[in-house]
């Protein structure tokens, strides 16, 4: 039995890594030939309507293809998956079944290995007119995969991961959330993004006086945020008297040798000065009971309408 050799197909069949629609494989092979290769074992067919041109263990690429042919016309791939194609595979699990966006209204075909999600924004602002496979672009992308998660700190932690790896701007993020609309961890997801710039807009210092008031500690001798010299910023509250100082991380330190750094710096602030206690923005705006406890912990409880005593 011949076929055309896969190196002589046309440009746009090679990119699909060897997989096909029922129409794309016609253009190549008569229909008897086409379901002969599947029933002698040559080819494979794992979705209806959807071919692979060899009949062993699909990659992780020929996953996507199958899940993106089997779905309704005009879906793209999205979130963790569509990232993972824009060099961004920090969170995506190899067993994590292939994420597709369809339009809504769409019928879904019954595929089992596929994520399927709905939405009515599918136009070429979210959607890049070029790259293959069809994708979301990178700041849709990150929005989309961060409002799907259930753990609101793993959508937290893509929102920063991307943004501090380049994949995404602050601006970009919140032009395609303001295009997305209403979303899941939507206010977080702004946090996120604002936490990613750096800029003093990002640090929670209403949130932190509000904690330490409501526990009856005093107004710090300085409240004031700050710029280190590696471009981040903090919010420093120390109490001169109590030898306690706070600081408080705009975003964690994915990577390994900003946190070793940051590690040895804190050493250094603890050897020369006051205590520390070190806080990330995120817990101080959603885990204020925790800040508290410890807060308190740290003061022995020693806290009142007058302040520490």
């Amino acid at each position: 039995m011949s076929f055309p050799d896969p190196s002589a197909w046309p440009a746009d069949l090679t990119h699909q890594a060897g997989v096909l629609t029922r129409q794309q494989a016609l253009t190549l092979v008569s229909r008897h030939t086409l379901y002969r290769l599947v029933d002698q074992g040559i080819w494979s067919s794992p979705a209806r309507g959807v071919f692979v041109t060899h009949n062993g263990p699909l990659t992780a690429v020929q996953r996507d293809w199958v899940a993106l042919l089997a779905a309704p016309p005009g879906s793209v791939l999205g979130g963790l998956t569509a990232l993972a194609h824009d060099d961004f595979d920090v969170f995506r699990h190899a067993d994590d079944p292939p994420v597709v966006v369809a339009r809504m209204g769409a019928s879904p075909n019954g595929y089992a290995d596929v994520e399927l999600h709905w939405s009515i924004y599918l136009d070429s602002r979210d959607v890049h007119p070029l790259r293959l496979p069809p994708r979301t672009r990178p700041a849709r992308s990150v929005i989309d995969a961060a409002s799907w998660e259930d753990d609101e700190r793993r959508a937290r932690a893509i929102v920063l991961a991307a943004a501090q790896r380049g994949v995404v701007s602050a601006r970009t993020l919140r032009e395609a959330l303001v295009r997305r609309g209403a979303c899941r961890h939507r206010a977080l997801i702004v946090e996120s993004y604002l936490d990613a710039a750096g800029g003093i807009q990002s640090l929670p210092e209403r949130d932190f006086d509000r904690i330490r008031t409501e526990i009856g500690l005093p107004a710090p001798d300085r409240q004031a945020p700050m710029r280190r010299s590696d471009g981040r910023y903090y919010l420093d509250v120390w109490w001169r008297a109590h030898n306690l100082a706070i600081e408080v991380h705009g975003i964690p330190h994915m990577r390994m040798e900003n946190w070793d750094r940051d590690l040895l710096r804190l050493n250094e602030i603890s050897i020369r000065g006051p205590r520390t206690l070190v806080f990330s923005s995120y817990a101080i705006r959603r885990l204020a009971p925790t800040v508290k406890d410890q807060l308190r912990r740290m003061t022995g409880g020693r806290t009142g309408e007058s302040g520490l005593v």
